[in-house]
């Protein structure tokens, strides 16, 4: 019970690693609400795990200014802020990505960060504590061709939970990321470029451990990161991705 007594938010938590990071801070006695722009999947894992839903875009202030009042309203004062929601765009030349394509993967994976930063963080530093977790991935340490855009949006997400963690431990709040590699999610067939045996077993060439990461794996690194455990630990982007990136 690692998170007992715990409250906690997870964006993009109504499926793959979002959906497994939920489920495992449930199971370490969090109190655990679940945003999604999916309100159905948002009310599946919410339901499964007796926790909360919300319906929210995390590129929209408005959206993400009301998630708060829900947060505030059935939390209380939040200990856990996990960025999870993200997307990427098919792989594509970097010329040739639309610019909408572009400034939709900016906007999800990018300005979702600094919008929840500002509607939940002047709370965590008045409280002067609370945990902040940003799902980024190994594209940000070693992209892959063809995901140009995607990569740089991780690369961000990485310097930016360093710049956060530097700037917000002396308020008492850490700020960590998780670099996972591809795993079963709804967003593999568009990083592979498909779903084929093939696609498949050229993916896991380039995995040593020979296995895409699981929800269950982020979960189980999330818990840590975010439990009273790594209290000395901020500013770190830790790869769960079965030696891709060594």
């Amino acid at each position: 019970m690692q998170l007992k007594g715990k409250t906690a938010l997870v964006t993009g938590g109504g499926s793959g690693f979002g959906a497994g990071i939920a489920r495992a801070f449930a199971a370490a006695g969090a109190k655990v609400m679940i945003a999604d722009i999916n309100p159905d999947a948002a009310q599946q894992i919410a339901a499964e795990i007796e926790g909360f839903a919300a319906t929210a875009d995390v590129a929209n202030n408005a959206s993400v200014a009301g998630l708060a009042y829900a947060v505030a309203d059935q939390l209380g004062d939040l200990d856990i802020l996990v960025n999870n929601a993200g997307i990427t765009h098919l792989p594509t030349a970097l010329e040739e990505v639309s610019e909408d394509d572009f400034d939709r993967v900016l906007a999800v994976n990018a300005k979702s960060v600094y919008l929840t930063a500002r509607h939940f963080v002047p709370a965590m530093k008045a409280q002067r504590s609370g945990a902040i977790l940003n799902i980024a991935s190994t594209a940000g340490v070693s992209p892959r061709p063809n995901l140009n855009w995607y990569n740089a949006s991780k690369g961000w997400m990485i310097t930016a939970t360093k710049a956060m963690a530097v700037e917000l431990a002396p308020h008492g709040v850490r700020v960590n990321a998780l670099n996972p590699v591809a795993g079963e999610t709804p967003l593999l067939p568009s990083f592979m470029g498909g779903d084929t045996p093939e696609l498949r077993a050229k993916f896991l060439a380039s995995i040593p451990m020979g296995r895409f990461s699981t929800p269950a794996d982020l979960g189980a690194a999330a818990t840590f990161l975010c439990s009273d455990a790594a209290s000395m630990i901020t500013g770190v982007a830790l790869e769960i991705d079965g030696g891709r990136c060594i």
